[in-house]
């Protein structure tokens, strides 16, 4: 149309295409930084990054998001049929089971590396549905992100009382935890916490009143007392 001023996105300031690309979900900002040089680079800020959420470990293979020290906040969290079976231990699977759990076994716990090596500002952490993760992951994790000032997990039976014993001495900032439907959560080991963190917010619905899983050999029988009858 006539007087009518056309103007492509890429004329645009870089503080303007920043803000324009902070409405767009991850995925859209993928594929608009795969038209040109200008609006790769626009991706590729860290500060555009302070927010990731996922809903399956197969979205953390993706690369349509961007590990940097601008992310404050990550959350994942997987609702899926498959959660029951990788919430089976390991050596109470039968092959089917475990085949179906080896595509993803080591994903969130790799992703959870990743994160410790370029996310040192962290301050939120929410993981639910994640059983592959142990104790191991998050202890790295609270090393290495000193400003976490809330975790909350979420049926991830890889969780014991081990990472409820380093709280108090690794997590000076940490104000909220949350260890729901985690079965291999004791009363000990919230006592624990709550004795080193009296001010934590801590919350552990159903945890301590599941009954934590055991080998079979680790099964201690009930023995019963013999009696002597003596007949006169």
């Amino acid at each position: 149309m006539p007087g009518v001023v056309t103007m492509n996105i890429t004329e645009l300031n870089r503080e303007c295409l920043l803000h324009l690309c902070s409405f767009l979900d991850k995925d859209s900002r993928k594929y608009l930084s795969q038209t040109c040089h200008k609006l790769q680079e626009v991706f590729q800020e860290h500060s555009l990054w302070p927010l990731l959420n996922f809903s399956s470990p197969s979205e953390l293979t993706k690369k349509n998001y961007i590990l940097g020290p601008a992310l404050k906040s990550l959350s994942i969290c997987w609702y899926s049929s498959r959660v029951k079976i990788c919430n089976i231990e390991y050596w109470a699977k039968t092959a089917l089971q475990k085949s179906m759990c080896s595509p993803h076994l080591n994903t969130v716990s790799d992703f959870l590396q990743k994160v410790c090596k370029s996310c040192p500002n962290l301050r939120t952490l929410s993981l639910s549905g994640c059983a592959h993760i142990g104790d191991e992951n998050l202890i790295q994790v609270l090393k290495n992100c000193p400003h976490l000032q809330s975790l909350k997990l979420e049926n991830c039976s890889g969780v014991t009382d081990k990472i409820l014993t380093v709280v108090p001495l690794l997590s000076k900032r940490l104000h909220t935890l949350h260890v729901n439907f985690c079965r291999n959560i004791t009363q000990k080991g919230l006592s624990q916490v709550r004795q080193g963190c009296p001010a934590i917010i801590l919350q552990a619905d159903r945890s301590a009143d599941m009954i934590g899983d055991r080998r079979p050999d680790e099964i201690v029988s009930l023995q019963r007392t013999p009696r002597i009858i003596i007949l006169t």
